[in-house]
């Protein structure tokens, strides 16, 4: 499992149930779910890189309000 902040946004990457072996991120805002991934990725390296990309896109959203 893997666990990224850069404040406020937190990028957290945690193994799926379904299907087994997949993996999913979550993206939080002082704690807050912001977004989640829509589909699994079949590694946790795959995952974090599109978490990365996401969280990116947000934080960049973020600072341009």
């Amino acid at each position: 499992m893997s666990h990224e902040q850069a404040f406020p946004y937190t990028l957290d990457v945690q193994p799926c149930d379904r299907p087994a072996g997949h993996f999913r991120w979550t993206i939080r805002e002082h704690g807050k779910l912001l977004q989640r991934s829509d589909r699994s990725h079949l590694t946790e390296e795959a995952a974090l890189k599109n978490g990365r990309a996401e969280l990116e896109r947000v934080a960049s959203a973020g600072r341009s309000r």
